[in-house]
């Protein structure tokens, strides 16, 4: 049983899935992937999670944490021997139950994301909506559920709220985009990222003109006497809460069946994407820490906040508003593309029912699983707030990350002969020490989260075991069974 569970696909078939039988649309180029790229990157990381990573754990040092962080994702990009996914990738290193774990953890990581998103679009659409004199009452714009003040919990509290209309709504209404096209959707996504783009890049320039020196000092405070409250202790817990925000990557990779030349486009759409982000999150956490001293950033808009201090920026506050609802607009947009295309990848391989992998007769986009990732992250997005839901993301996201660095040492062992256009530098320092920063990044994010991670792996074991196993078309393959063809 255990060789069944370890089971492998070849990097041929993987290559062979990409390109025969493919029904879905290939309309994406190098620069729809790059733009896809910044589009995913690029949004709560810079307008939402700045202000809390750097008042409750890096301080001045948060460029530090983007860059430890992105080094991370830059080791990934440059190990990954295939185009597609981190679970194709799993399927042909480390076998079909660690793929089958890893597969889960992305649906962590992409469908969370979503809704993780969606609260911090609440926020700032709100605030865009007051100063345009539209007031939304509190208790449509808030989770009804969070954690007690303070302390990290695994107990969940009413907070008085009903639900976040807004965070739901946005979602509906991206699930839409993507149920319609994928060529649609790159278009939708190009402008978005324009707008934000430019938006980022007036901030830099306006707001460096009021930055304070005297905040950057310290620039790494000395530890509170917690792990992960200042010191580099909290400047690597920063780096596990912000990991998330540097997801939009792999969700680029998720995207090769819709790639016109895969084999060249996707390393460019990657690593170009992640460069660009890399640069603008340093540049403007070091800006906005500048401009406020960072005890006073743990706020749901912290862009804002350091606007609203300066009343010659004043002018900049709805601009910014809107391009930070852009921006988020345009990561829910890019992580329920990649969100529905790891269902049709795992309903493809048998893992999942086949109706996760029907593709719209029209549209040529995979359905059902756009409806599934929209519903389920417009709930989850309208009932519990950033904190849980950013922190649940990240360590589902390092755990899955931290078994693919491994995976890539065992290929090197077990598969010398495989072609590799991008060979990674010193496999056996590199990918350890992937695993070792992740596997931190991973502890420093509390007991709560990490109990949360056990109960979603847990329900993820149980679908595995009795479904799953028993579909595997690798499987069914291996013992002579028929392989059913996957709904369309």
């Amino acid at each position: 049983m255990a060789s069944q569970l370890l089971a492998t696909k070849s990097i041929a078939e993987l290559h062979e899935q990409e390109s025969s039988g493919n029904e879905l649309r290939r309309a994406l180029g190098a620069l729809h992937l790059t733009l896809l790229g910044i589009g995913g990157i690029i949004g709560t990381g810079i307008f939402v999670l700045t202000g809390t990573a750097a008042a409750n754990h890096a301080g001045p040092a948060l460029p530090l944490s983007f860059i430890i962080a992105g080094l991370g994702y830059a080791e990934f990009s440059a190990m990954i021997p295939v185009s597609g996914s981190a679970y194709s990738y799993s399927y042909a290193t480390l076998g079909e139950a660690v793929a089958w774990f890893i597969g889960w953890n992305l649906v962590l990581e992409y469908l969370f994301a979503v809704a993780t998103v969606s609260v911090g679009w609440s926020g700032y659409a709100v605030s865009l909506l007051d100063q345009l004199h539209i007031h939304i009452p509190a208790a449509l714009s808030n989770a009804p559920f969070s954690t007690p003040l303070g302390r990290e919990s695994f107990e969940i509290v009413t907070t008085g709220a009903i639900i976040n209309v807004p965070a739901m709504l946005i979602v509906a209404g991206i699930g839409a985009i993507c149920y319609i096209g994928i060529k649609q959707s790159a278009a939708f996504n190009s402008v978005i990222v324009a707008i934000k783009v430019t938006v980022i890049v007036l901030f830099i320039l306006f707001g460096v003109s009021y930055i304070n020196t005297a905040n950057w000092h310290p620039f790494i405070p000395p530890n509170s006497g917690q792990t992960g409250v200042y010191g580099w202790s909290g400047v690597l817990a920063a780096s596990g809460v912000i990991f998330f925000a540097y997801i939009g990557f792999d969700a680029v990779s998720t995207a090769a069946q819709e790639t016109q030349n895969p084999q060249r486009d996707m390393p460019i759409g990657i690593l170009a994407s992640l460069v660009i982000c890399t640069v603008l999150y340093v540049v403007v956490s070091a800006v906005l820490t500048g401009m406020v001293h960072y005890t006073e950033l743990d706020v749901a808009a912290p862009v804002a906040l350091a606007l609203d201090k300066y009343p010659p920026l004043h002018w900049l506050g709805i601009p910014v508003k809107l391009g930070a609802v852009c921006g988020m607009t345009s990561v829910m947009l890019v992580m329920t593309i990649a969100q529905a295309r790891i269902f049709f990848a795992m309903a493809r391989d048998g893992l999942l029912p086949p109706w996760f992998g029907r593709v719209h007769p029209r549209f040529r986009t995979p359905s059902t699983g756009t409806v599934v990732t929209g519903t389920a992250a417009a709930i989850v997005g309208g009932l519990f707030p950033v904190k849980i839901l950013g922190e649940l993301v990240s360590i589902g996201t390092l755990a899955a990350f931290v078994t693919v660095c491994l995976g890539v040492l065992i290929l090197r062992r077990t598969r010398p002969d495989l072609p590799r256009p991008f060979r990674t530098p010193w496999p056996w320092f590199v990918c350890i020490a992937g695993a070792v920063v992740c596997g931190a990044m991973m502890i420093s994010l509390g007991p709560a989260t990490w109990m949360r991670l056990v109960v979603w792996t847990g329900i993820g074991v149980l679908i595995y075991a009795f479904y799953g196993y028993q579909h595997s078309c690798l499987r069914k393959a291996a013992s002579g069974a028929p392989v059913s063809p996957r709904t369309a």
